[in-house]
């Protein structure tokens, strides 16, 4: 196939108070008409920038110093950035959908406006015909009742909808390029697989090419024909997708193969994880950028500038003076033979520390001048289940299936409408307030976003600190700076940063703050609330061994690990229930619910999450749910899933499934089984 987009050198600087920011520092690559590749890499590495480039849509203080962007034989970096020229490339010939699809949609224009603003500038369609287009593309993206939606606002839409409309737009004027910039990282899994699979089936349908940009290593082994890896701004490996996952090379890219957590690894694996931080883009050494976090490194790499991409067989190329296959003890990345986490298995069901019965979380809706309640939200609507002492019990679903609700039904944050919660043996449901405060100290949570959780006022001394004073953990100032310093030992950081303000903290390290604030009471369970989903994937498996080795040590700690990522639960996990619009539909041992899993809906998330190997993803059954999860506001009668389940008949529509043993302490809620 002939070459649709070619990178020559570009090079990407940033003029900061601090000095020259190096974005993207000499990268170069290709794209052929009707093909699919993926560009990887850690946030900050420069993907996202190097696309903009491409699209000259840099901000004021972005500067593009050196390279060529040859798009259909024409140097697009010759044109003006805001010229006539360049702008009916964009959108034109030329597409991008971007990360946050709300951010991205103008709030105060309908979806039709959105749309018929593209084809009358670049198509020249009169607004009749613009406006029949509109609705077709909305129809094509999968859109319900699109005639109807199209005059809607961007904020009537969810966010798996926002961003069927924000591919529409890509769509809209036959682009022959479409850069995706991290599309599906805010929605659900399930979600991301009907995104992905709309995006690949557009590339043969309109005959176009599609750039990856992504962390998710498992997309691009599922979608993507060759992969470039980027690292501190430069490719570093780049290859087809079967040589990159089967035969990696550069110690970056097998760094980052070691430390995801995959669906069909070993059951509660040892994750290892790449030591320290990206580099700072600032004054950085001439020397290879990955140096300090290399274990493959030698006294070349260190007096040496940083080495090029050079071709070490088929279409595979590396940037490294090592040759890491030739290395003793070198073992590929998919081979890694991991340390066995302990197991827990003397866990007492006759005495859990937590037992949940027909709990129940409805939220009044509210209108009118008279306040009256005219419907209820059931954001959790009659489940149950036990966790042991030391136990890991996950808790997977898609977003508002009530998961959230779950736990801080648990915690007490809110009284459930109903049923019963027994932590340490007493029902704690509808206890009041002045006699739930000595429970507070017991259980602990650890939130989703580790930064807007954290006061940016306070010091990180003073906030993992404060739940000893409040509880009155301590006699004196001595003690508390002893304790708070042991507490930040434990995560793993160092007390000289105790007076750093929340946002002198990388990501990971905000996040290990923030365990170290719920370990600071010594509790006996925390719930864990997607705290690794906002996470690059080395500091993820980070914080999943640090939560690991927590709960192995002395301290015997029990988690509910929220998530709906099952690769992640599953690895961390010793039991799992799968929770859909408010109910448990499946709960069982996390070995058996990836070996056989009953319920429709368990088989339909297992499907939706890639493993991060071509080969396998090459074999695998893909099943791609239809729709969204519908409105607790108004669920489905019968079986909350029936409406988007294959195998459901009319008798699950009137039927509200039960959760029944099927043996071996599996249980499932579905009459179909």
């Amino acid at each position: 196939m002939s070459i649709l987009l070619k990178v020559e050198n570009l090079k990407t600087y940033f003029h900061t108070d601090s000095g020259l920011l190096k974005a993207v520092d000499g990268i170069s690559y290709h794209i052929n008409e009707q093909e699919v590749i993926g560009l990887v890499g850690e946030s900050g590495c420069g993907k996202s920038v190097s696309q903009l480039s491409v699209m000259q849509l840099l901000p004021p203080a972005g500067q593009i110093i050196d390279g060529k962007v040859i798009f259909e034989g024409q140097n697009l970096l010759t044109l003006k950035p805001n010229g006539a020229e360049i702008c009916l490339i964009r959108g034109g010939k030329i597409a991008m959908i971007f990360q946050e699809p709300m951010t991205s949609l103008n709030p105060v224009l309908t979806i039709s406006q959105h749309l018929e603003s593209m084809l009358e500038l670049h198509l020249k369609m009169d607004r009749q015909k613009a406006r029949k287009r509109s609705v077709d593309l909305l129809n094509l993206v999968g859109i319900p009742d699109a005639n109807s939606r199209i005059d809607d606002y961007p904020h009537q839409f969810s966010g798996g909808m926002r961003q069927r409309v924000m591919i529409a737009l890509a769509l809209s004027c036959n682009p022959k390029l479409i850069i995706a910039d991290e599309p599906t990282t805010a929605v659900d899994v399930t979600i991301q697989a009907q995104l992905l699979e709309l995006m690949n089936d557009m590339v043969t349908n309109f005959k176009t090419s599609l750039i990856l940009v992504t962390h998710n290593l498992g997309v691009v082994a599922r979608y993507a024909k060759r992969i470039y890896v980027m690292y501190a701004g430069r490719i570093i490996e780049s290859g087809t997708s079967k040589e990159i996952f089967s035969h990696p090379r550069h110690p970056y890219t097998i760094g980052l193969l070691k430390c995801i957590p995959r669906l069909d690894d070993p059951q509660h694996k040892k994750l290892v994880p790449i030591e320290g931080l990206p580099p700072y883009m600032i004054n950085v050494p001439p020397t290879c950028a990955f140096l300090s976090r290399c274990s493959y490194r030698t006294i070349k790499c260190e007096q040496e500038p940083w080495p090029e991409l050079k071709p070490i067989g088929g279409q595979q190329y590396v940037s490294c003076y090592v040759d890491t296959k030739a290395q003793v003890g070198f073992v590929p990345a998919q081979e890694v033979v991991h340390v066995q986490a302990k197991r827990i298995d003397n866990l007492s069901k006759d005495n859990p520390l937590v037992e949940v019965r027909d709990l129940k979380m409805y939220f009044p809706v509210i209108r009118g001048i008279l306040r009256r309640t005219v419907a209820n939200v059931k954001a959790v609507d009659g489940i149950s289940y036990k966790i042991g002492k030391g136990e890991t019990m996950g808790l997977v679903g898609e977003s508002g299936c009530g998961k959230t609700t779950t736990g801080r039904c648990i915690l007490r944050l809110y009284q459930p409408t109903a049923g019963q919660v027994f932590f340490e043996g007493q029902d704690i449901s509808q206890m009041p307030e002045s006699k739930i405060r000595p429970f507070r100290r017991r259980m602990s949570l650890i939130f989703q976003d580790p930064f807007g959780s954290l006061d940016p006022r306070q010091s990180a001394g003073s906030i993992i600190g404060e739940p000893l004073i409040i509880h009155h953990l301590v006699q004196n100032k001595g003690e508390y700076k002893d304790r708070v310093e042991e507490l930040f030992r434990i995560v793993g950081l160092d007390p000289a940063m105790m007076n750093r303000v929340p946002h002198e903290f990388s990501g990971g390290q905000r996040q290990r703050i923030g365990i170290a604030c719920a370990l600071a009471c010594d509790p006996s369970l925390i719930v864990c609330d997607e705290p690794v989903s906002a996470l690059d994937v080395s500091i993820q498996a980070q914080i999943i061994n640090l939560l690991e080795e927590l709960r192995e040590g002395k301290r015997g700690l029990t988690y509910l690990f929220i998530a709906h990522d099952l690769s992640v639960v599953r690895h961390i996990s010793k039991r799992l229930a799968v929770m859909y619009l408010g109910r448990i539909v499946e709960i069982t041992d996390s070995e058996s619910l990836y070996d056989n899993p009953l319920h429709p809906y368990t088989k339909a998330l297992l499907s939706a999450v890639p493993i991060p190997d071509s080969y396998v993803e090459e074999q695998r059954k893909r099943i791609i749910l239809k729709g969204e999860v519908p409105s607790p506001l108004n669920p489905p009668s019968g079986c909350h899933f029936h409406e988007r389940c294959s195998i459901a008949t009319q008798e699950c529509s009137q039927v509200v499934p039960q959760l029944h043993d099927v043996g071996g302490d599996h249980q499932v809620a579905c009459i179909r089984i």
